[in-house]
């Protein structure tokens, strides 16, 4: 049996609130004639019911006209239903192997299957803009007024050279907020040549990280019908054709690529077809290239004066000002706010105490949320999980999926996303982005005025704890999974949050298993680091659960440091035994197989704290809780085993002296443990 099944089915009925310590009463000897008495007395009182019930039931019988037959059949049926009731096998350790044998984690299947393979960063950005101001494609005829605004700035509000190169650093600027340490190049207006050279150099910086290629190809003709993309020569007095295959043989992979034009679904069905047709391996080279496309093949970019020109591009780089004015133009808040404020929106966007900042935390959970219920957990896990810009670029593909699908044009993607543009978690977003819009005049107004938060997670949290008390494995998952996650970020939600992720791990390992898939996981790590005193307890029971599904985190604990949490947790008297039981478990977990894990915690004095709770009780005593005593005797195992310096360690504190008296334990588990413990 894991280390970890019989605790997490010991545990399995505990309230992650407040843990009430269990204690058990151990009969002396001197009982036993008195418990005869009492069950000589049952066996008396049962005899003269059953005769009682048989006489009765003879006479019923009789009286009412029945046979000899029924008259015994019906006597020995009731009778059966009176015999005395022997309860066996419900000891601890009955229960505990009896819940312990599905669940556990070696057959389970879960064990590590949460964490994302392949981590990956994009370490180089190649941005391409083929505008060419002032004119205007041959395939392409205007309306009027028309979409301008390329990167929130009017191109011919200025000379077009410097219009190019404004709309340039501010495309990098906008890329930069959601990857600041890659290195980003950008091409204006380019040749076939100078995109080879990018592109080569590109990937001779970002070695095997990914490189995202950005087009945009507002100023050239429509792609070709095999998917070619469009330059320019030296004069610009021609247009020049880009084949996918070239752009591909250059970039390699990994790789992500943002096709900004009209019938971009040319290009990805370009790229399709190649892979396709290289037999070789292309399982694998396309799985690790991604695409992204303002629109489908057929189709032709919004040319209202409603939305940018780059409105693809505005919604994956700058989600928040693209979310709002489209949402103003569609709220009755057009009437009586001001269009322009939307550009004085106050605060910063990492800063969640700001209005700006709240807006950004609550579009992240909602549009985590929906990529989360829509999606195989694969396909999240490595979309949103893998690659931070590539988990921003696809949060905000689903707003552009909204918003251009609202002008009749639908944005595609390889891998392709299922619509999302109806899910109802937009209407948890709109109502938001309304009650953070209505304080806009007053904050902008006065800049010392307090901003007002949404009551945005509150709600969902709420949400969430209704599931808690009707949901079940069996049915439907928590939707509001990821947004519990991104409150965690939050220290006025941040207990109620931990409460209810407890109460909800408590539920299963599928539950656990469900939770670290969503990103629980460096969450819960990082709070590791926090002194808040009453997160202490609630903390310890969520990682006994995790521990209890996946050993594998021990190594995540040991290299972050947070053995010493549960350390000084297990040393503080304030907490009850089981809790503390709890923290002798997670720190046995660590210790078990572990040399890192055993080193660092001896350096932490485990031993001495083990060994000083464990000198403290008398096993006999009914104050004791005997959970407690199991886990530091096997803690302090596992902590000993195949360690040399452990061990010396343990006989110059006169461990053996302190183990002997608990070798009257009368329960015969935490006589095991207590061996275990002193055999190590």
């Amino acid at each position: 049996m894991a280390l970890g099944d019989l605790m997490a089915s010991r545990f399995s009925s505990q309230s992650p609130v407040a843990l009430v310590s269990s204690h058990y009463d151990h009969y002396p000897s001197n009982h036993e004639d008195d418990a005869n008495d009492v069950a000589r007395r049952d066996d008396n009182n049962t005899s003269n019911n059953y005769r009682d019930r048989d006489s009765d039931t003879a006479s019923t019988s009789n009286y009412g006209g029945g046979n000899a037959t029924e008259s015994t059949t019906t006597t020995t049926t009731n009778s059966t239903a009176y015999l005395p009731q022997t309860v066996v096998l419900c000891e601890l350790r009955h229960e505990a192997f009896e819940a312990s044998v599905p669940t556990g984690p070696s057959d389970s299947g879960l064990v590590s299957k949460w964490r994302p393979k392949d981590r990956m960063k994009t370490g180089c950005v190649a941005l391409v803009l083929c505008l060419n101001i002032s004119v205007d494609p041959p395939d392409v005829i205007k309306i009027s007024p028309c979409a301008r605004m390329e990167c929130w700035i009017d191109p011919l509000s200025m000379a077009p050279q410097k219009a190019l190169e404004s709309i340039g650093k501010n495309l990098s600027n906008q890329y930069e907020r959601w990857q600041p340490k890659a290195r980003y190049k950008v091409q204006l207006d380019p040749t076939v040549d100078e995109v080879k050279k990018l592109c080569n150099t590109c990937r001779k910086y970002a070695k095997s990280e990914r490189v995202l290629f950005h087009y945009n190809g507002h100023g050239v003709p429509k792609p070709t019908a095999n998917g070619e993309i469009w330059l320019f020569n030296k004069s610009y007095t021609q247009y020049i054709p880009l084949p996918v295959s070239d752009l591909d043989s250059w970039l390699r992979t990994p790789s992500i690529y943002v096709f900004d034009c009209s019938a971009a679904g040319t290009i990805v069905n370009a790229f399709m077809e190649l892979h396709d047709w290289n037999a070789s391996g292309s399982a694998g080279s396309m799985r690790d290239c991604i695409l992204l496309a303002a629109c489908e093949a057929h189709e032709t970019l919004p040319q209202s004066d409603e939305f940018p020109a780059d409105v693809f591009t505005s919604c994956l780089t700058t989600p928040i000002k693209m979310a709002l004015k489209w949402f103003y133009k569609r709220s009755l808040l057009c009437d009586s706010l001001d269009y322009s404020l939307i550009d004085k929106i106050p605060g910063r966007q990492n800063d969640r105490k700001t209005l700006l900042g709240e807006l950004n935390w609550i579009f992240t959970a909602v549009t985590d949320t929906i990529a989360w219920n829509v999606l195989p957990h694969d396909l999240f896990q490595r979309l949103f999980r893998q690659d931070l810009l590539v988990a921003s670029l696809f949060r905000n593909f689903l707003l552009a999926e909204r918003i251009m699908r609202s002008a009749n044009c639908s944005p595609i993607s390889h891998p392709m996303l299922p619509p999302t543009h109806q899910h109802h978690m937009w209407d948890a977003w709109d109502m938001a982005a309304e009650i953070c819009l209505s304080q806009l005049p007053s904050l902008v107004e006065d800049p010392n005025a307090e901003f007002q938060p949404s009551p945005f997670f509150t709600e969902q949290l709420t949400a969430f704890e209704v599931w808690l008390d009707h949901g079940s494995e069996h049915k439907k998952p928590p939707e509001q999974l990821p947004i519990v996650l991104q409150v965690l970020l939050s220290q006025c939600h941040r207990f109620r949050a931990l409460v209810l992720l407890g109460r909800f791990l408590d539920m299963g390992p599928w539950a656990v298993d469900l939770a670290l898939s969503v990103g629980i996981f460096p969450y819960v790590l990082k709070l590791l680091q926090t002194t808040t005193p009453e997160l202490r307890q609630i903390l310890v029971f969520i990682w006994t659960k995790i521990l209890a599904l996946d050993k594998s985190c021990q190594v995540d604990l040991v290299k972050d440091g947070g053995h010493t949490y549960f350390i000084r947790f297990l040393d503080s008297l304030e907490a009850y035994p089981e809790q503390r039981a709890m923290a002798a478990f997670v720190l046995a977990v660590i210790v078990d197989g572990h040399r890192r894990g055993q080193e660092a915690c001896i350096e932490a004095g485990l031993i001495h704290v083990c060994l000083k709770h464990l000198r403290g009780p008398v096993p006999n005593d009914s104050q004791t809780e005997p959970l407690l005593i199991q886990w530091l005797c096997l803690c302090l195992g596992k902590l000993l085993e195949d360690c040399t310096e452990a061990q010396i360690q343990g006989l110059q504190a006169d461990a053996p002296a302190i183990y002997a008296p608990l070798l009257l334990e009368p329960q015969p588990e935490g006589l095991c443990c207590i061996c275990t413990g002193h055999l190590a």
